[in-house]
């Protein structure tokens, strides 16, 4: 036992001798880092692991084939920014409020991304934002494009307020940025990246080196291209038509000028010539010998959309390879989410459509897909039917943060483990813009395994009801058939259920009268 004197002596020696002992051993990060790849307007048709043999998706299908594929993943409002809301708050447009791509997003409201912050990540968000607003403090490091955006030579908003043009095509500006990000980071911290893709939205600009790419395939038309939307008011209404809608100069770059048209403003003297040699030279000869009208015109227009649309997608995919890569280069695959989504569906002719809007299946589903090394099975199917209010709460349950109770979306983290966990039993949908651009009008409904249920309002209002198991199509509104039945006031019932449980007034208001 120490005498007095010693451990008065010991006590004066403490602060000396703890400077000279070892330095603390460095903790090593176990959080998972989280990279999150939002492409725009890419349809799950369009992708090679959901069947589709003419898309060139390797890369994309890797990140499936190497995790989990979703089957059943749906949007809540069909439409870039209100989707892009979505994830960031995990509740729908009428609490975020953010109904349509008019609005002006609310930054001051809660994103997920700073619930990981305060967690410890360092969070970025690098590309297309599309929320008519800036993201200010809701992530450590933004640079994004200013509205959409532009596919050649785009500039870039910064942080400090600076608007900087890089050289060269988007997709691949916007995978260089990442990857500097990613070098750049603090080392010492997870981290949390959004890459938000412009490809594969609308004028469909390819890369010049995808220029020719898929001109040596015929696309199948749809089954469903000519359909005459008997029964359907909604579809009859709509502005969104290959055939109609679809611009030659605009869309399908015929006859333009590529001095003058504000589209090819952006191109320098080199792209301009190559664009001018495929569109020009190639393209717009081909189409005037042709002298096309009616049904051959149209369907030539589906072919060159076809085609710009699927080639546009090629420097997506061969992007997001180049990021896997470089995850494997660097030692961070194995400790790294990937994610690979769209903000909506497409339509690629079907009912004589491109865009999305409606809550029919092609622009209702999106595709989605994760990877987790040691967590998913590679191979992994998930059926459930999910939303992307469902994304905000599983990233923070995967990471490691709670959830908050205001978030109106479910984690599925537990579905990634094979677990088994209640799911929901139907998604439900609200869409507002209208008239413009595209004259869909708004709706609001259901969808269950079998059925998909829709209330129609504004300037007409009335329902429609389709069975997807034996018209997946959604060409026989049989509403009028089944409004007297157990079925129709069942479905009712589900819906009253989920607009009392999301709080949606307007769509509360619509059902009473």
């Amino acid at each position: 036992m120490l005498k007095p004197i010693f451990r008065k002596l010991l006590f004066l020696l403490l602060p000396v001798l703890s400077s000279f002992s070892p330095p603390a051993k460095k903790v090593k990060n176990t959080k998972p880092n989280i990279i999150f790849i939002l492409s725009d307007d890419h349809t799950n048709k369009a992708i090679g692991i959901y069947g589709n043999k003419l898309a060139k998706t390797p890369h994309i299908d890797r990140i499936a084939k190497e995790g989990a594929l979703f089957n059943n993943f749906f949007v809540t409002n069909s439409i870039c920014g209100p989707s892009r809301a979505a994830l960031l708050t995990g509740k729908y447009s009428h609490v975020n409020g953010f109904i349509s791509n008019d609005k002006k997003f609310n930054i001051d409201q809660f994103i997920f991304s700073r619930s990981l912050e305060d967690s410890g990540y360092q969070t970025a968000w690098i590309g297309k934002w599309h929320l008519e607003t800036l993201p200010q403090d809701a992530f450590n490091y933004w640079t994004i494009l200013p509205n959409q955006g532009h596919y050649f030579n785009p500039n870039f908003i910064t942080q400090s307020n600076d608007t900087v043009t890089y050289k060269g095509y988007v997709t691949d500006i916007i995978t260089d940025l990442s990857k500097d990000w990613i070098r750049n980071r603090d080392q010492d911290k997870p981290f949390l990246l959004m890459i938000g893709e412009k490809a594969t939205h609308r004028e469909w600009l390819r890369a010049v080196e995808d220029l020719g790419s898929y001109d040596d395939i015929d696309f199948p038309i749809p089954p469903s291209f000519y359909d005459n939307y008997h029964n359907r008011i909604a579809a009859a209404h709509q502005d969104m038509s290959i055939s109609e809608t679809m611009q030659l100069g605009f869309d399908l770059k015929v006859n333009v000028d590529y001095d003058s048209d504000w589209i090819y403003s952006r191109l320098d003297k080199e792209q301009r010539a190559a664009y001018r040699t495929y569109y020009g030279d190639y393209l717009s000869k081909e189409f005037n010998e042709k002298n096309l009208k009616g049904k051959a015109l149209t369907e030539w227009k589906f072919q060159r959309y076809m085609r710009d649309y699927f080639a546009t997608a090629n420097a997506l995919d061969r992007n997001i390879g180049k990021i896997l890569d470089f995850l494997d280069e660097n030692g961070l695959a194995e400790n790294t989410i990937v994610i690979y989504g769209s903000d909506q569906g497409f339509y690629l002719g079907e009912h004589g459509w491109f865009d999305k809007r409606f809550i029919y299946e092609e622009s209702l589903r999106t595709p989605f897909m994760i990877r987790y090394p040691g967590l998913i099975k590679p191979g992994t199917v998930i059926e459930q039917s999910l939303l992307n209010i469902d994304w905000a709460p599983t990233l923070l349950e995967m990471a490691g943060v709670s959830v908050p109770q205001e978030i109106q979306g479910k984690s599925f983290s537990g579905l990634l483990q094979n677990k088994m966990i209640n799911w929901r039993d139907h998604v439900y949908y609200h869409y507002y813009e209208y008239p413009q651009p595209h004259r869909v009008m708004p709706h609001f409904g259901i969808r269950t395994s079998k059925y998909k249920l829709v209330r129609f309002y504004g300037d007409q209002n009335f329902w429609e009801l389709y069975n997807l198991e034996q018209d997946p199509q959604e060409l026989n509104n049989i509403y009028k058939q089944f409004e007297n039945s157990k079925l129709v006031k069942k479905l009712k019932e589900d819906l009253k259920v989920s607009v009392l449980e999301y709080k949606d007034d307007l769509a509360t208001q619509i059902i009473q009268k």
